[in-house]
């Protein structure tokens, strides 16, 4: 019998996990994945409550406005010191908890302190149809960033969501006859980064 022989017997359970030993992360399964494309599917059929509420025809959802907030940070020309990539990411998933509870706006009576535990809550749930994966962990990051605004990336997609609302409230207006001043007042002075505050002051020099 060899010196080894002994040694080379392995016993059922004594092999440590390689997923924990190589420290891999733990992977969403197809179904999983599946079960999270259909929930964000949902943006696609919840619409923009203040479209809604004022009257507009044929309104965007709330996908619509997200694909646009995804594709605005990349056509910025000044980003020294922003992560452009993050910000992409950030815009594509800061609305996605309205996908289970719908878009929630100051008109719906309800709270700032319980719009955010609604909304918190809708993440945990999304986060938990992929497990305790990198996935779910993402999503959930990028948008309590973007709620919290204290990144340089949060403020900046911050500015382009009021940028994008009010670019949207005037197409509308040349499209359909509508008056949605209340859009434009709403977002005076509100815009910091200087960029984007040179397009908000273009589009309102353009609808004057």
């Amino acid at each position: 019998m060899s010196a080894k022989g002994p040694q080379s017997e392995k016993v059922a359970g004594d092999e440590p996990d390689l997923k924990k030993r190589k420290g891999e992360e733990p992977k969403p399964s197809a179904q999983e994945m599946l079960e999270l494309f259909k929930i964000c599917g949902k943006l696609k059929r919840t619409a923009r409550t203040g479209w809604v509420r004022c009257g507009v025809q044929n309104y965007e959802s709330v996908a619509d406005h997200s694909w646009r907030m995804g594709l605005l940070p990349m056509l910025l020309t000044e980003v020294d010191g922003i992560d452009s990539v993050r910000c992409m990411k950030m815009g594509l998933v800061h609305d996605l908890a309205e996908a289970l509870v719908g878009d929630i706006t100051p008109h719906c009576g309800v709270s700032k302190e319980e719009k955010n535990k609604l909304e918190s809550e809708a993440m945990a749930k999304i986060r938990s149809s992929v497990g305790e994966s990198r996935v779910g962990r993402e999503l959930v990051s990028l948008w309590e960033e973007y709620e919290a605004g204290e990144t340089a990336e949060a403020r900046l997609m911050k500015d382009l969501d009021k940028f994008e609302m009010i670019l949207q409230a005037e197409d509308y207006e040349a499209e359909q006859g509508l008056d949605l001043t209340q859009f434009f007042q709403s977002t005076v002075g509100k815009i910091r980064n200087a960029e984007v505050a040179g397009w908000e002051q273009a589009l309102r020099e353009a609808r004057a």
